[in-house]
């Protein structure tokens, strides 16, 4: 099905709205402090909300709901970690972090253990969001593509390009804001698509929650103790490590904390994520199962090609199911899921490198640290466009296993580092960068063997950052005193 001429009308003017912002906040930017951390200027309910949007790329928007459609509930719990990672965020890291005044979160490594720590954790954050840019500029264009036929290198770059340009030139105030208008746009329109799909159903609601009972589409729990499953036990472990992660480790989150006038906005803030969180998460899960009935009754409505292409389930069912205008605005919920996302890797990007590496290692070729932002914030985009390009070419089943992958493999170990930093006085520097490469070899061969499912490697390279880097500590704490000592 093809796009009518008032839907694109509604996604042109959507686009040309963040256009607007991102101009209207680059004439408030003097200095890297407002382009990295908006001056201390927003407000903590922005900064709440700006922390839903990054977290809800095209990954949760789309994934989630082809994930219930066609399994069942068993990944519901992996988004219960924010219940008990956020208090453990308020009261062990953030006052930590604000207390050092930090702008990148990977200057507390060097404050904590050393440069060295601090560059590799910069260096590998960078390249995870890199990857990470790419999946989500590729995952709706792929959806897209399938059921609307637009050409999916086309809304690769239009997506892309348009994320790019307000964040080039607005910085981290335009992200919020634009965050905040998207979180409206895809909760709104998730809330819509599951009133249609229980209102075009026979017996509504209570036939949504019948049916999905007796095909067992709300099953959660898998008891066995079966690592290479999802079950419960990997769930739930997944769901404390890959939080305690992103909440801790990720620039593009933890910078959120930093763009607050102070400590206590800063959790308010967090909170407001945390509560939204699980909400939001039952409303993803209870459009898939929605789904699913709708088309137990209306088989014929289904498009063959949904099966070829998981994730292109959500923009079908938006496509042919909604009236025009309507269906253009939830399109552009799409957009704006990739959007949110991409955005906060550009410029969390950008900060990352040009404080942990530009200004720490006196990397100035001639440039000052706001046109050396810039500078990476545009590097940064074109880099993961190219790469999105590449992968239009792969053949990827499901995004949501992929990106899990990722974070588990790559960035765990960095939430170790941050744990042991924060929440233990015997670790030191030597320790932990034994820590980090026992993580890295635990995590290669746990991957080479396949011996776990993927969502364990968060579990996995964490505690071996953790557990090794702590007792290795105490082969070096002599070492370590008489360095302090001199």
């Amino acid at each position: 099905m093809k796009l009518s001429l008032l839907n694109i009308i509604v996604m042109v003017l959507y686009f040309g709205i963040l256009l607007a912002m991102g101009c209207y906040f680059a004439r408030r930017q003097k200095g890297t402090d407002d382009y990295f951390r908006g001056g201390g200027r927003i407000p903590w309910w922005a900064a709440g909300l700006s922390l839903v949007g990054t977290g809800l790329s095209a990954i949760t928007y789309m994934s989630v709901p082809a994930k219930s459609f066609f399994t069942d509930w068993s990944y519901f719990l992996l988004n219960f970690g924010t219940f008990w990672v956020v208090p453990i965020v308020v009261l062990l890291y953030v006052p930590c972090f604000r207390r050092m005044n930090l702008t990148s979160a990977y200057e507390f490594l060097e404050k904590r253990f050393n440069l060295a720590l601090r560059l590799f954790g910069s260096a590998f954050f960078i390249l995870f969001q890199l990857g990470r840019m790419a999946i989500v500029m590729y995952l709706p264009s792929l959806a897209l593509s399938v059921v609307t036929g637009i050409d999916i290198y086309s809304a690769i770059l239009l997506v892309g390009v348009v994320s790019l340009v307000y964040t080039f030139f607005g910085g981290v105030e335009a992200v919020v804001w634009t965050d905040v208008l998207q979180v409206f746009i895809l909760l709104g329109g998730a809330l819509l698509i599951l009133g249609i799909a229980v209102f075009r159903t026979d017996g509504g609601f209570n036939t949504m929650i019948s049916t999905g009972l007796a095909d067992q589409k709300f099953r959660m729990i898998d008891p066995s103790f079966d690592l290479a499953k999802p079950s419960i036990w990997v769930i739930l472990s997944a769901s404390i490590f890959t939080y305690l992660t992103t909440y801790t480790a990720d620039q593009s989150l933890v910078q959120r904390y930093f763009i607050t006038k102070d400590e206590k906005d800063a959790v308010r803030g967090i909170w407001t994520n945390g509560w939204i969180a699980i909400p939001v998460t039952l409303l993803f899960f209870t459009i898939g199962t929605a789904l699913y009935v709708f088309y137990q009754q209306n088989p014929s409505a289904m498009n063959p090609a949904v099966e070829k292409c998981n994730d292109s389930l959500l923009p079908w069912f938006i496509i042919s199911q909604m009236p025009d205008g309507v269906s253009g605005l939830l399109i552009v919920g799409i957009f704006a899921a990739s959007m949110s996302s991409l955005s906060a890797s550009m410029n969390s990007i950008a900060t990352a490198y040009t404080v942990d590496f530009h200004d720490r290692l006196h990397f100035r070729y001639g440039l000052s640290s706001m046109a050396a932002a810039r500078m990476i914030t545009l590097l940064s985009g074109i880099i993961g466009i190219g790469l999105a390009l590449a992968m239009a070419i792969w053949n990827v089943q499901s995004l949501w296993d992929e990106y899990n992958r990722i974070v588990g493999l790559i960035i765990s170990g960095l939430g170790g580092l941050f744990f042991l930093g924060a929440a233990t006085r015997r670790a030191n520097g030597p320790g932990a960068i034994c820590g980090i490469i026992a993580c890295i070899i635990v995590q290669f061969v746990l991957g080479y063997y396949q011996t776990v499912h993927l969502l364990f490697f968060s579990t996995t390279g964490f505690v071996s950052c953790v557990v090794i880097g702590w007792l290795a500590s105490f082969l070096f704490t002599k070492k370590e005193e008489k360095s302090a000592e001199k």
